[in-house]
């Protein structure tokens, strides 16, 4: 049986971690070691938006020795992650190639949205656990040293998710800078806090019930399992139980709780920081349990790793909660369900008709559902320019699951399914894609184009839909006995690009009626 050694490296806020993982076998993932350092990122990027030279220097010297004890370990591949701390820096580029040339590791920098995504993973990765909390009606709160995302679910589908700027390390700094006395640090806390979380209840919340809240962080989780006998499994902790856990926190001094609760004494500020905010939240939804099963992003991006080379298989589908998602953000701005659904169908067919010809895979496939599903949110904005709008909904909306890079390409799908294409990044339309990309968006578009218009009078007329690549000509079989008269009309306005994009001529054939009809120009 093949055994394979991964390392997980993460330059986070307020520490860099590496944890040594063993693969071996399906869905056999161990951890073998764990080695973090101290250091204080945040601090620079959320105080002064730059990372100094003197800590840039530290990091080096940490990924060094990182890089020494891999080695010793054999781990035959690793991957490397900074989260906001770096992300929301001024000088992020300047520190990555530092980084890279200064220890040979390459740092990539995850958008919120993937590195909330391989938390949720590390979650998963505990297995029965996991399943058995997430059948019922829970939360996710992620918290990390700039914001923290709160995740809703509902038998097991993601229902909202949303970032709050509520991070430890971040309102530590306001902490600091605004010089409050510790008697006075909860109400703070409270009064930072409230104000959006109120806003969050009114807008997602509501009156929806929530029985488990599940917390990621490094600084309560790992003191939860601790208490609860050092099964992550069953760190659950009731209300009574948790409220306790606060109050140790709250009254004795960190020098004390350190000592008690086995933790770095300068993480007691932030572990309080942490409680204080899982505690209102709890509060807020009416959780009755808190699990803070102490997983950390590493164990995220091992699980991640581990699906990628086929030596995990999960048994929950994330790719439905990246769908959910974007169902969520369609119905937000009154998108058609129902049409969304037509149209989802109709792409999902030609694409799988087109394999041969346009060379795309799984995950682009994603990403045209996702188009179809928001092609049309930007009319809650305007009627006329739905393609302009709909990019700036999608642009200025977390997808949970997609990198910034992704979710620009489906706001230009849907963009330029409303809109004239515009070629080799003129007029600002493409500007940022590198050629890959663009032959993505171009071969994506031309086919949301074409289904978009077998479904122009939003009336959802075909029963079902067939679709053949014969040589040069893609054969659309519709079964339907109603007048398609518009639908025949636009679609043969929409096959130019189509035929431009692929060099394949659509054909369009009404099933009930024996009515065949070849689009020309």
């Amino acid at each position: 049986m093949s055994t394979r050694t991964f390392a997980a490296i993460v330059v986070g806020s307020f520490e860099l971690t590496m944890k040594i993982f063993e693969f071996s076998g399906k869905n056999s993932m161990r951890e073998i070691d764990c080695i973090s350092r101290r250091l204080a990122l945040g601090s620079d990027t959320y105080a002064h938006g730059r990372i100094c030279n003197e800590k840039l220097d530290e990091i080096c010297r940490t990924l060094k020795e990182f890089a020494g004890i891999m080695k010793a370990y054999k781990a035959e591949a690793y991957r490397a992650y900074g989260t906001s701390a770096i992300r929301e820096a001024e000088n992020s580029i300047i520190v990555q190639d530092q980084i890279a040339q200064r220890t040979g590791i390459r740092i990539e920098i995850l958008s919120n949205s993937e590195q909330r995504f391989l938390d949720y993973k590390s979650v998963a990765s505990r297995g029965e656990s996991f399943r058995r909390i997430i059948e019922e009606k829970t939360a996710i709160l992620d918290i990390g040293g700039g914001s923290i995302q709160i995740s809703l679910f509902d038998n097991d589908t993601l229902v909202s998710t949303q970032n709050l700027r509520l991070g430890v390390l971040r309102i530590q700094e306001y902490l600091v800078r605004f010089d409050v006395k510790k008697s006075r640090m909860e109400y703070f806390i409270d009064e930072m806090a409230m104000a959006q979380l109120a806003n969050y209840k009114k807008l997602y919340l509501k009156d929806r019930e929530i029985r488990n809240l599940i917390v990621i962080d490094g600084y309560i989780s790992p003191l939860a399992v601790k208490l609860t006998g050092g099964n992550s499994g069953k760190a659950v902790l009731d209300r009574e139980a948790f409220e306790g856990f606060v109050n140790q926190l709250r009254t004795e001094n960190p020098e004390q709780v350190a000592k008690s609760l086995g933790m770095p004494e300068e993480k007691v500020p932030l572990a309080f920081i942490s409680a204080v905010l899982a505690g209102r939240i709890a509060d807020l939804m009416g959780a009755g349990q808190i699990w803070a099963p102490g997983v950390t992003l590493c164990d995220g991006i091992a699980y991640e790793y581990a699906e990628k080379i086929k030596m995990f298989r999960g048994e929950h589908d994330f790719e439905k909660d990246i769908v959910a998602c974007a169902v969520n953000i369609s119905k937000r701005y009154m998108g058609s369900k129902k049409r969304a659904e037509t149209l989802e169908n109709i792409t999902t067919t030609i694409f799988e008709s087109m394999k041969k010809v346009h060379g795309l895979g799984k995950r682009e496939l994603l990403y045209l559902r996702l188009a179809a599903i928001l092609h049309d949110c930007g009319k809650y904005i305007s009627m006329v320019n739905i393609g302009e709008t709909s990019y700036d909904i999608i642009m200025a909306t977390e997808i949970i699951g997609l990198s910034h890079a992704e979710r620009e390409m489906v706001a230009n799908i849907v963009r330029f399914n409303h809109g004239r294409f515009i070629y080799d990044g003129r007029q600002g339309g493409a500007r940022g894609m590198d050629k890959e990309t663009y032959l993505k968006v171009a071969k994506l578009t031309a086919i949301l184009r074409l289904s978009n218009g077998l479904d122009r009078s939003h009336k959802q007329k075909m029963k079902g839909i067939k679709a053949v690549l014969r040589e040069n000509q893609l054969l659309l079989t519709i079964d339907t006995a109603e007048d398609i008269t518009l639908e025949k009309g636009f679609f043969r306005e929409r096959t130019e690009f189509f035929r431009e994009v692929f060099s394949v001529e659509p054909v369009l054939k009404q099933k009930k009626t024996l009515q065949t009809q070849t689009m020309q120009k």
